[in-house]
């Protein structure tokens, strides 16, 4: 092998570049949630899961509302992320939007 392209260094090289590209990727796919937009009800994945952003407007003649409660929200979903209190937050359930802690949509799971 040449001495600009040998083994070692070869590997010297993965050993760094594989790490840094993967500690760049999870900053680039970690965006804050402020950065995020918020779901909008109009949104298909929300209008397909009833979601709204006030749990006191659940359309409950809906067959998919049937198990909804009024204590209920998203604010203590299992699905729901980031800081409790927030107004707006992420959720597993919408990836890369937020949505709003007083909100519910058909796929409500009570926190553990």
């Amino acid at each position: 092998m040449s001495e600009n392209f040998s083994r070692r260094r070869f590997l010297a090289n993965v050993a760094v570049a594989v790490p840094a590209g993967t500690v760049l990727a999870q900053l680039a796919n970690a965006q804050a949630p402020a950065a995020l937009p918020k779901l909008e009800e109009t949104d298909p994945s929300a209008k397909a899961l009833l979601y709204v952003h006030d749990a006191k407007k659940v359309d409950t003649k809906n067959p998919l509302a049937a198990r909804f409660k009024p204590d209920q929200k998203c604010s203590n979903c299992s699905q729901i992320q980031g800081k409790d209190g927030e107004p707006w937050r992420p959720c597993g359930i919408f990836p890369g939007k937020l949505v709003n802690a007083n909100g519910w949509c058909s796929v409500w799971a009570k926190k553990a």
